[in-house]
C-alpha cells in the first residue's frame, strides 16, 4: 500500500481520473502514505501504469459487452459523407424469402383469421389452435429510415421467427380443444371497441369459450370459460403460453436482462435461455406472470392475480422455448354449469409508464420489473421521470439531457463549494505535512500518527474531495442504463448526423467521416462526440492546479485520451451529459477559484519540523 502511494496516486488523483462526471477537480491530497518519491520507482510505476492503461484499452470492449448494457447500433452510417440508415441487424432479410422455412404470408393465408387493429398493433389471430401469432408495433420502426417496417413482434409457426401465445384448457376426460382445432369466430376484427369471442364445441359436451378484448395500447384481457353441457362433472385446468421458436437477437447482460422472466412469490426472476436448457424452471405462486423480454419489447401471459399458479420456463422437445402457467388445482364444473377463468396477455413495447399503469390499475404484481431497472432503479426512475418532463417541455432530447446536467450541477454545488474551502484547507498544510513525512520517514506508524494529529488540529478532511465523485458515479450509471433500456429513448435525434442518441457516434474519424470504405474496429471507432468529451477534460485537467509529482502529471496527460477511447461506443446522449458536465464544471472551477485563490498558489517548500 505505501509503495502504491509513494508512486503518487492518491485519492485526489483517483477522483480526479474519474472526474468528467462534473465536480471540481483538485487532488484531494498528497496522502499521508506518500513518501519520498524516487525517480526510478516512477519510472517503474510509469511503466506499470502504461501496461495497465493499454489492457484497459483493448480490453474494455470485452468487460463492457458483459458488465453494461448492450450498446444499440448506431441506426446511420456516414458513407461518402453522407447520411444513410442501417438496416436492422435484429432482422432477418430472408425472413420472408423462399429460403426461409416457410413463407410468413403463405403461413398466415392458410388457416382462417381475425384481424387485430389497434392504434398501437396490427396483425391477426389464428383461429386454428386459438392463437395470438401475427403481431406488428406500428409505433415502432426497425430504423429510422422513413419507409423502415414497423417492428415485428410475433410470427406463425411454421414460418421463421415464429413467436406466438396460446390460450386452452386441459383435463381427465374432457376432449378439450388442441393446437388444431379450428374455433369460430363471433366477429373478423378485434378492436378496442370490437370484443371476439372465439367458441369450439366438445365431442363430450362442453362449450369452450375465449372472449378476448384489447385496449388501445398492448394488453389484451382474456375470459376462458367452459359450460357442461354433459351429465357429469368435469374438473379442468387453464392455461396459458408463449411459445417461442428463436432466442431474443438482443444480448444478455449482466445489468441488462434479455429472455426468459417470471414473477413469483414477489420477487423477478431473470432467467437465462441457458438455464432453460439446463431443465425446466418452475415457480408456485399467487400473483405473478411470466413471459420473455427483449431489450425494448415484451411478451408476458398474466394469470388471474388471486389464484394460485404454477409457472414453468421450459424447452420443448422441438428445441423451442415455452413459458407457462396452468392453476394449481383443477377447476371442477357441475353438470349445467360453467366457470370463467380471467387471464390477461401483454405484447408489446416496455414503455414504462404503461407498464406502471397495467401494475397499479391491473394489479399485476410487479409489472413494472419487466425493464431491469438493477440496483440503482431508485434513482433511474427519478432521472428518467425528469428527463422524460424535459423533453416534452423543449421537443429534444438532446437539449434534455443537457438541461438535466444543468439541474445535477446545481444540486450538487453546495457540496462543491465545501469541497474547495476543504482542499483550500488541506493545500495550506501541505508545508507541515511535507515536513512530518521527510521528519518520520522511517518510522511509517509514527508518520501516520503525527499526520492524522495534524489532520485533526487543523480540522481538515483529507477525503472530502471525493464525496462528490462518489455521489456522481451512481448517477452516470444511472442515466447511462436510462438512455438504454428505455424505449422513450430510443431513435431520438439531437442535431446534424445525430439521429439516436442511444447510440454511438456514427461520424467516425479514422474513415475519414465515411469517405473511406471501411469500418474501424469497435475499439478505435472514435466519432467526434468522443472527441470533444476528450478535449473538455483535457481543459478541464489543465484548469487543475498542477500535480506536485511527476507521476501524477503524466498520468492526467494521459487521462483525457484513455477516457475518450473507453467512451467512444457508449451512447450519445452520455457523451453530451459528460461534455455537459466538464464545461459547467470549467465554470464552477473559475468561480470557486476566485473565492479560494490559494488553491492556484504553488505548495511552499516544506518547512523542517520542529
Amino acid at each position: 500500500m505505501e509503495r502504491s502511494r509513494a508512486a503518487g496516486l492518491p485519492c485526489g488523483a483517483s477522483c480526479a481520473a474519474i472526474h468528467g462526471a462534473g465536480t471540481a477537480t483538485i487532488p484531494c491530497h498528497d496522502g499521508p502514505f506518500r513518501g519520498t518519491s524516487v525517480k526510478k520507482d516512477d519510472q517503474k510505476n510509469f511503466v506499470i501504469f502504461a501496461v495497465l492503461a493499454a489492457l484497459i484499452l483493448f480490453g474494455w470492449p470485452q468487460i463492457a459487452h458483459w458488465v453494461f448494457p448492450q450498446q444499440q447500433p448506431a441506426p446511420v452510417k456516414i458513407e461518402g459523407g453522407k447520411t444513410t440508415p442501417v438496416t436492422n441487424p435484429g432482422a432477418d432479410p430472408a425472413a420472408d424469402s423462399p429460403k426461409a422455412m416457410r413463407d410468413r404470408q403463405s403461413v398466415l393465408a392458410e388457416t382462417p383469421r381475425v384481424q387485430i387493429e389497434t392504434p398501437k398493433l396490427r396483425g391477426s389471430i389464428n383461429l386454428k389452435g386459438a392463437r395470438i401469432d401475427d403481431l406488428v408495433l406500428v409505433q415502432y420502426a426497425e430504423t429510422v429510415a422513413k419507409n423502415s417496417p414497423p417492428i415485428r413482434l410475433l410470427s406463425p409457426g411454421g414460418a421463421k421467427g415464429a413467436y406466438f401465445a396460446q390460450f386452452g384448457w386441459q383435463g381427465a376426460g374432457v376432449a378439450a380443444p388442441d393446437a388444431n382445432t379450428i374455433w369460430q369466430a363471433s366477429g373478423n376484427r378485434l378492436t378496442p371497441t370490437t370484443p371476439v369471442t372465439l367458441s369450439a364445441q366438445s365431442p363430450t359436451g362442453q362449450v369452450f369459450r375465449i372472449e378476448l378484448s384489447v385496449d388501445a395500447n398492448y394488453m389484451f384481457n382474456v375470459r376462458q370459460t367452459v359450460a357442461n353441457l354433459g351429465n357429469v362433472p368435469i374438473s379442468v385446468t387453464p392455461f396459458a403460453l408463449v411459445s417461442r421458436a428463436e432466442k431474443s437477437t438482443d444480448v444478455d447482460q449482466y445489468v441488462a436482462h434479455v429472455g426468459p422472466i417470471a414473477v413469483s412469490q414477489g420477487a423477478a426472476n431473470y432467467v437465462n435461455y441457458s438455464e432453460v436448457d439446463a431443465g425446466t424452471k418452475a415457480f408456485s405462486t399467487t400473483g405473478g406472470w411470466v413471459g420473455y423480454t427483449d431489450h425494448y419489447w415484451l411478451t408476458a401471459v398474466v394469470p388471474d392475480q388471486r389464484l394460485p399458479v404454477q409457472l414453468q420456463q421450459r424447452q420443448t422437445p422441438a428445441k423451442s422455448y415455452q413459458a407457462d402457467y396452468q392453476t394449481a388445482a383443477p377447476l371442477s364444473v357441475a353438470p349445467g354449469k360453467k366457470i370463467t377463468y380471467s387471464s390477461h396477455f401483454f405484447a408489446g413495447a416496455k414503455e414504462v409508464k404503461l407498464l406502471e399503469d397495467y401494475q397499479s390499475k391491473l394489479g399485476i404484481v410487479l409489472f413494472d420489473r419487466a425493464i431491469d431497472w438493477g440496483w440503482f432503479g431508485l434513482i433511474e426512475i427519478p432521472i428518467f421521470y425528469y428527463l422524460d418532463w424535459l423533453f416534452r417541455l423543449v421537443k429534444n432530447f438532446g437539449v434534455a439531457i443537457i438541461l438535466l446536467t444543468i439541474t445535477i450541477r446545481a444540486l450538487l454545488f453546495p457540496i462543491a463549494q465545501r469541497q474547495f474551502a476543504s482542499m483550500a484547507k488541506m493545500r495550506a498544510v501541505q508545508p507541515k505535512m511535507k515536513a512530518l513525512q521527510e521528519r518520520h520517514k522511517d518510522d511509517k506508524p509514527r508518520q501516520q500518527q503525527e499526520i492524522m494529529k495534524l489532520y485533526k488540529e487543523e480540522k481538515v478532511n483529507p477525503l472530502a474531495g471525493c464525496l462528490p465523485i462518489l455521489l456522481q458515479i451512481p448517477i452516470m450509471f444511472a442515466l447511462y442504463k436510462v438512455l438504454l433500456l428505455t424505449i422513450e429513448m430510443r431513435h431520438q435525434p439531437f442535431v446534424l448526423w445525430i439521429h439516436d442518441l442511444s447510440a454511438p457516434d456514427p461520424l467516425l474519424v479514422l474513415n475519414l467521416f465515411g469517405l473511406l470504405n471501411f469500418t474501424p474496429p469497435s475499439f478505435l471507432a472514435i466519432g467526434v462526440i468522443p472527441i470533444l468529451l476528450g478535449i473538455s477534460m483535457y481543459f478541464q485537467f489543465k484548469l487543475n492546479p498542477a500535480p506536485m509529482d511527476d507521476m501524477q502529471k503524466q498520468i492526467f496527460s494521459i487521462m483525457p485520451w484513455m477516457l475518450m477511447f473507453l467512451m467512444a461506443p457508449f451512447a450519445v446522449g452520455l457523451q453530451v451529459y459528460w461534455i455537459t458536465s466538464n464545461v459547467l464544471t470549467m465554470a464552477q472551477q473559475w468561480l470557486l477559484y476566485r473565492q479560494h485563490p490559494a488553491l492556484k498558489e504553488p505548495v511552499k517548500k516544506e518547512a523542517k519540523a520542529k
